[in-house]
C-alpha cells in the first residue's frame, strides 16, 4: 500500500507518449452523442476519439500516455461522458491551449489532469515521449530535450486530483458515508 507521500509523487509526475490534436476538438468528437445511453465505463471507453480525427486511438493508446491540443479542447456539449472516456482508457493527462470551460472542469472533478500552455499545440509530434510535473507546471519534450513552463495547477486542484475526483476528496473530508 502507497503511503501518503508516494501517492502525491505519483500524482504529481505524468510520463507518456503524445497524441497530437489540433484546435476545436469538440465533445462529440471525443465522445460522440450517440453512445450516451451507454453507462459502464468498459463500454464507454470503446468510443474515446471515435469521432475524430484519430478514431483508432483506443487501439493505439496505453494508459497513462498524453493528449495534446491546440485551442479549445472539449467544446461543445457539456457531456460528462467526454472525460469519462478517456480517464476510461488511461489518459495520463491533456495539455491544451485553452480548454472548453465546462470539459475543463468536468475534467478536474473527475479526477482527469488538464493544463493549459500558450504553444502546447505545436510543441509536440505525434509520438514523442512527454513528461508533466503538475505541480511546477513543467512540460518537457523527453524526444526533443526541451521544456516549457505551464500555470501549475493550484493547491485545491492538486488535492482534487490526488484524491481521485471531487466526490473521492468530499467523502475523504466528510467521512465514508459522505455522498
Amino acid at each position: 500500500m502507497m503511503n501518503a507521500e508516494e501517492k502525491k509523487a505519483m500524482t504529481q509526475m505524468v510520463r507518456g507518449k503524445v497524441f497530437v490534436f489540433g484546435d476545436n476538438v469538440d465533445t462529440d468528437q471525443i465522445y460522440p452523442g450517440k453512445y450516451v445511453e451507454y453507462t459502464e465505463i468498459e463500454d464507454i471507453r470503446k468510443y474515446a476519439m471515435s469521432g475524430s480525427a484519430m478514431p483508432d486511438l483506443v487501439e493505439r493508446f496505453h494508459p497513462g500516455d498524453i493528449i495534446v491540443a491546440g485551442r479549445n479542447f472539449g467544446c461543445g456539449s457539456s457531456r460528462e461522458h467526454a472525460v469519462m472516456t478517456l480517464k476510461g482508457i488511461g489518459v495520463g493527462a491533456i495539455l491544451a491551449e485553452s480548454f472548453g470551460r465546462i470539459f475543463f472542469r468536468n475534467a478536474i472533478n473527475l479526477g482527469l489532469p488538464v493544463i493549459t500552455c500558450k504553444g502546447i499545440g505545436t510543441f509536440f509530434h505525434n509520438g514523442d515521449t512527454a513528461a508533466v510535473d503538475l505541480l511546477t507546471g513543467t512540460i518537457t519534450n523527453e524526444t526533443a530535450g526541451t521544456s516549457v513552463q505551464a500555470e501549475p495547477l493550484s493547491d485545491y486542484i492538486m488535492d482534487i486530483l490526488q484524491h481521485g475526483g471531487i466526490k473521492p476528496l468530499i467523502r475523504a473530508r466528510l467521512g465514508k458515508g459522505a455522498l
